[in-house]
């Protein structure tokens, strides 16, 4: 009898039959992929290349049903296992080398309700895309920062946003999951039935099932904002994030601002601060983001009115997808004098133009920054020194780490 190599749960070679195999196809709506097939290649590349995994099965899920069967097939074969919602994670994670993966990108599904405020997105639809939906209605809720993140592991491990420091994060919105659990049952999980499991999907990390369907809380947003870049150069970086330091600390919940260290396309190193002003008075907000625009000498500054989903596109360009990057981070206390100097000489030797370190400032109960240095590159050559550098970059900030991590900034490497 022919039969599929494949891994197992602990890592060890093992075998499934061809016709085990043809079972499970059969149960599916979607194509079950293996190496060679068509769609195969294109379905396990990842936002980073660097993750070059290849599954020995891609189960392309069409609804929840097929999640099930694939579920009961992996637990059945005693297979290793991993979820791909918008494959975004930096770490790579939705990529199971030589095992089974289950591909949620087929479940693109949005309903919103405008009377309810509330939106149901299937595990692959990406951030664009609610935001898409729910804009044609004057609603939205904390998404991603990046456009094309995938909904599912942005809410199963936070979700930092424009709206967090007014709505909170993206997690604190969900008020409800439907999940297939490892054991092949479909639940659901609210404030009224398995509310342990909703309390653990509300930031908790992907492990305790697969969720195909989330419920978000809305909220009127737009359909016009305030936001984008003002930009100095390198030089004036101590005092841009000192002054950073006073201002994301104090501005008030309408406002959010990040601070971006990297390249500019005309390749000088600058320091942008990146605001939005999400209230409903323009006027008001062009006063609330006047002093971050005219403090010290900016060469550049870009902020304007613009429709809430351009606002959320404002840090495409310094991600792009299918690039190798390698990616740290850590939550410190304050920006001190200390962190300052240490981003700084960092920013000084980005050994690539796409290179970045990113401060995200979480206001509310959670008022902690989170500093991320974030090595990309193109030229295979760089690999090494663009590693080096973001890990570098980690051991002269850890000593002043507050000891914890955003789940969806945690790296490969890290436990």
């Amino acid at each position: 009898m022919a039969t599929l190599n494949i891994v197992d749960v602990n890592g060890a070679n093992t075998t499934v039959t061809e016709e085990a195999i043809k079972e499970l196809r059969g149960n599916l709506r979607g194509p079950l992929l293996q190496p060679g097939d068509e769609g195969y290649d294109e379905t396990r590349q990842l936002w980073n290349s660097m993750i070059d995994r290849k599954p020995a099965l891609i189960a392309r899920c069409a609804g929840a049903a097929d999640v099930i069967s694939t579920v009961n097939f992996a637990r059945t074969n005693n297979l290793l296992l991993s979820v791909r919602g918008g494959g975004h994670n930096p770490a790579g994670y939705a990529l199971v080398e030589g095992g089974l993966m289950i591909d949620l990108s087929l479940m693109r599904g949005i309903k919103v309700d405008p009377v309810g405020m509330t939106a149901t997105a299937q595990g692959g639809v990406l951030w664009k895309e609610v935001d898409q939906e729910t804009q044609a209605f004057g609603l939205a809720t904390t998404g991603g920062t990046v456009s094309e993140t995938g909904i599912g592991g942005l809410t199963l491990g936070g979700g930092l946003g424009w709206l967090m420091s007014k709505h909170g994060l993206t997690c604190d919105n969900l008020l409800s999951a439907d999940v297939v659990t490892a054991d092949g049952r479909f639940v659901t999980a609210s404030e009224d039935q398995n509310q342990d499991l909703l309390w653990g999907l509300r930031g908790g990390g992907g492990n305790f099932g697969i969720v195909t369907s989330f419920q978000y809380h809305l909220f009127p947003v737009g359909p016009t904002v305030l936001g984008g870049m003002v930009i100095h150069t390198l030089d004036q970086a101590k005092e841009v994030l000192a002054f950073y330091q006073d201002y994301a600390t104090n501005c008030p919940d309408d406002v959010s601002a990040i601070a971006f260290m990297f390249t500019s396309p005309e390749g000088d190193p600058v320091i942008a601060l990146i605001l939005g002003y999400i209230g409903n008075d323009l006027a008001e907000g062009e006063r609330l983001l006047a002093p971050a625009r005219s403090f010290g000498n900016p060469v550049a500054d870009l902020v304007e009115p613009m429709p809430y989903r351009q606002l959320q596109t404002l840090l495409d360009a310094a991600v792009p997808r299918g690039i190798p990057r390698c990616w740290k981070s850590s939550f410190v206390k304050e920006i001190s004098d200390s962190v300052i100097d240490v981003l700084i000489d960092s920013a000084q030797k980005m050994p690539t133009t796409l290179c970045a370190i990113g401060l995200f400032h979480i206001l509310g109960a959670a008022t902690r920054v989170s500093a991320d240095a974030i090595a990309q590159w193109q030229d295979p050559a760089d690999a090494d020194k663009c590693i080096a550098w973001s890990r570098d970059t980690w051991s002269a900030l850890e000593p002043h780490s507050a000891g914890n991590v955003y789940i969806n900034h945690l790296a490969a490497d890290e436990g």
